[in-house]
């Protein structure tokens, strides 16, 4: 699915840009033609958003509800045939020459315009869901992923809003201005979409999806009641009895040594309730799942760092052992609990 939506994405992007390759002739003979690739610019920023989805979420399938999408696309078209495509040609060639005038042209940008602003809020919201997710049930998660499409995201977006205030300066009468940002524009645009696709190629295995109903802890919490105070201690006593269990079988069974492991698999193990365990971790041990192992796969690191009889284990080779399947991801996390690198630390025992 994400594969499909990126090759659309690509197409509609391309169909969107490919005004400057196009020959004048062409177009003064097929106008409806030319009108019909300026409304393909309403189809870019949705299927990006559903790509963006599909990514994040690797239960994301299509459905009725996403043809809400092209409502903008289907008005911009039903708008042109009445004021354009039924046009006879006469009156076709006087509208392309003083386009930018037109009031179709300028409820175009418009639609342009705010569906930067609807679809950059939608795609951010989605990966702040993602990383969320991600951190409250899966360890060692690709976060590769996250800053690869975030990257992208930010790059689209940027372009975007370029437009936008290039399309201000189609109106301002300062020409020179509005041509160079233009051509700027234009190679922004090639060079964006190359780093795009080479970078989808290059690496295949970013796209790891999660699945889109986990929920957050805070929202299966238990809500608040009006219980005793001896209820409350037994609650208390149970959860603090729980916390114990769980510390005393990370540090016997060490299942963090498994570099994909969830809490869902360790829920089955630990034969605690999932939805239990998501709370007791992130919310009552007030951390998330993901820190919650690799705090314990570091503390494995430095007891191999400090152990002479292993002084021969490489970085790279310790990282595996404990678990970590990213040496960039190992140092991060190690960092953040010795303030120190792995090299350094062992260098400073």
């Amino acid at each position: 699915m994400a594969n499909r939506l990126f090759a659309c994405y690509l197409i509609f992007f391309a169909i969107d840009n490919s005004g400057i390759f196009i020959d004048d002739d062409f177009i003064r003979h097929h106008f409806n033609f030319e009108f019909f690739r300026w409304t393909i610019c309403a189809l870019v920023l949705p299927t990006f958003y559903l790509y963006v989805l599909s990514v994040c979420f690797a239960d994301f399938r299509l459905r009725s509800k996403h043809l809400l999408h092209l409502i903008p696309f289907v008005l911009t078209n039903v708008v042109f045939l009445v004021r354009l495509y039924l046009l006879n040609e006469a009156d076709k060639t006087p509208f392309y020459d003083h386009r930018d005038q037109s009031p179709e042209m300028f409820y175009l940008f418009l639609v342009l315009a705010l569906q930067t602003v609807v679809y950059s809020i939608g795609v951010f919201l989605v990966l702040k869901k993602y990383r969320e997710i991600f951190q409250e049930n899966y360890t060692n998660p690709r976060t590769s992923i996250f800053k690869w499409l975030f990257q992208i995201a930010m790059a689209l977006f940027v372009l975007y809003y370029l437009s936008i205030a290039k399309n201000i300066l189609r109106y301002a009468a300062v020409d020179f201005l509005w041509i160079w940002s233009n051509t700027i524009l234009q190679f922004l645009v090639l060079a964006i979409t190359c780093w795009f696709v080479l970078k989808a190629l290059n690496y295949p295995e970013l796209f790891r999806g999660i699945d889109s109903k986990l929920l957050l802890a805070k929202d299966i919490l238990p809500k608040e009641n009006n219980e005793g105070i001896d209820a409350k201690d037994s609650q208390n006593e149970i959860i603090a009895n729980q916390i114990s269990a769980l510390k005393h079988y990370m540090a016997e069974k060490e299942p963090f040594l498994d570099p994909s492991l969830t809490i869902q698999e360790l829920s089955n193990q630990i034969e605690i309730p999932v939805r239990d365990l998501s709370v007791l971790i992130n919310h009552h041990m007030d951390q998330h799942f993901f820190d919650f192992v690799n705090e314990y796969r570091i503390q494995k690191a430095m007891e191999i760092l400090k152990n002479p009889s292993k002084k021969d284990l490489t970085v790279l080779e310790i990282l595996y052992e404990v678990g970590f399947n990213s040496k960039s991801s190992f140092n991060t996390s190690f960092k953040k609990y010795t303030n120190l690198t792995p090299t350094a630390y062992r260098n400073a025992l």
